[in-house]
């Protein structure tokens, strides 16, 4: 019984049917005749109704009901481009026509358009093109985002980049991490200069961190990308900072992008639709997230598969995210994304729903959310569905009732 000195809970809801996502009560952990409480922000109670410790009345400063509505965690979509200038639509329907992403990009499109666009828009631009796409993620149940840089390709473009995803954060009320993509494409001003580009990357890390504006380090290490050895060396440079590093590895080919970032305890491999075993394995041993990115896979036909039979056996967490940007992934639904995942990769809609929520968070290096579980963030949506496997089935659809990010409604 809680005395009448215990301080009281925030608040209570009743009525609530939870996909805690606990791996100790069945599938989804889902609980039927569940509460959910918090208290300053973090998760007091989330279990049967019947478990509570006392009335509701006394437990917590207001108790609602949840109307049967199923709650998970909040969504964490833990890999966007999402704050860049222009679109690349009639790229769009070149790849249509035949032209290959490759053959777009060394034609001078691709990246480097998108790097055009972004250099031209000052702050104030970059953040009103940015914030509806964001907006569009936070009514699809999105309460933690990750923004790459990589469209600036100099200093002063690729800090406004990060300071435009900061006040992203800042107004919508999420949780916003922000990743230096700089090492994403070689600018027209180092052509056949890698090397060079790759030094001057390593010096405007430590101004960046700073500033504040650089949580992890990514590159995109490719073909028409980064060599390995040039990642290397981006990474050691990072790693000495103290910096997180995550990669974009193995879309396109397998240069050993996903074992090298698991060499350096990396936070995640992202895309690795070309992977092998021995990589999974690194990534399994390094405790490295396998981020899924079927947008891209979709919008580009591609046909090779992530080896997801290898990531099951060997417990590498999957986490799955919309990898939102203007060419080869401009989606703006994470839920879509999940459904993707399901459709093209044979994710269950139980291994998508974790991927959005506790392997994205861990795929961004936060453990303080992702679940619905006591001392975790009270970040949760609560849903219009009559059953988790839903947030998957439906293509589209407006499925959010609420969505709270530390226990205050934003949605």
């Amino acid at each position: 019984m809680i005395g009448r000195l215990a301080p009281p809970w925030d608040r209570l809801l009743l009525d609530a049917r939870l996909a805690t996502l606990r791996d100790d009560l069945g599938a989804y952990g889902a609980i039927e005749d569940g509460a959910l409480a918090w208290k300053d922000g973090l998760i007091a109670f989330a279990g049967p109704a019947r478990e509570l410790p006392g009335e509701p009345a006394a437990l917590a400063a207001r108790v609602e009901s949840a109307g049967h509505r199923w709650i998970t965690p909040g969504l964490v979509d833990c890999h966007t481009h999402l704050v860049f200038g222009g679109d690349r639509a009639q790229e769009f329907e070149r790849r249509l026509q035949g032209a290959s992403y490759e053959q777009i990009a060394r034609e001078g499109g691709g990246i480097l358009s998108s790097v055009r666009a972004t250099r031209a828009a000052d702050e104030q631009a970059l953040l009103a093109a940015s914030l509806p796409r964001a907006r569009a993620l936070l009514a699809d149940g999105v309460t933690t985002l990750e923004i790459k840089s990589g469209y600036g390709l100099d200093f002063e473009t690729e800090r406004r980049m990060l300071r435009v995803a900061r006040r992203v954060g800042e107004t919508l009320g999420i949780t916003v991490r922000t990743t230096c993509l700089a090492a994403h494409a070689l600018p027209p001003e180092f052509a056949g200069r890698p090397d060079d580009y790759i030094a001057a990357t390593i010096e405007w890390l430590p101004r960046l961190q700073q500033e504040g504006l650089v949580d992890a380090v990514d590159a995109f290490c490719e073909g028409i990308g980064f060599t390995p050895a040039q990642t290397r060396r981006l990474f050691e440079a990072a790693t000495a900072l103290g910096l997180p590093v995550k990669l974009h590895a193995d879309q396109l080919s397998d240069l050993g992008g996903a074992a090298l970032v698991a060499g350096f305890s990396g936070l995640s491999a992202d895309h690795i639709e070309w992977t092998g075993e021995d990589a999974v394995r690194a990534m399994a041993a390094a405790g490295t997230v396998a981020v899924l990115l079927p947008g891209a896979f979709h919008v580009l036909r591609e046909t090779k598969l992530p080896p997801i039979d290898a990531l099951r056996a060997n417990a590498v967490p999957m986490a799955v995210a919309t990898d939102l940007n203007p060419g080869t992934a401009p989606l703006q639904s994470l839920r879509l994304a999940m459904s993707l995942a399901c459709t093209h990769f044979r994710l269950t809609p139980e291994e998508a729903l974790r991927g959005a929520t506790h392997h994205g968070a861990l795929a961004l290096g936060l453990h303080d959310r992702g679940r619905l579980v006591p001392g975790q963030r009270a970040d949760f949506v609560q849903w219009r569905i009559g059953h988790p496997a839903e947030l998957a089935y439906w293509l589209g659809g407006e499925l959010v009732h609420a969505v709270h990010v530390a226990g205050r409604r934003v949605q």
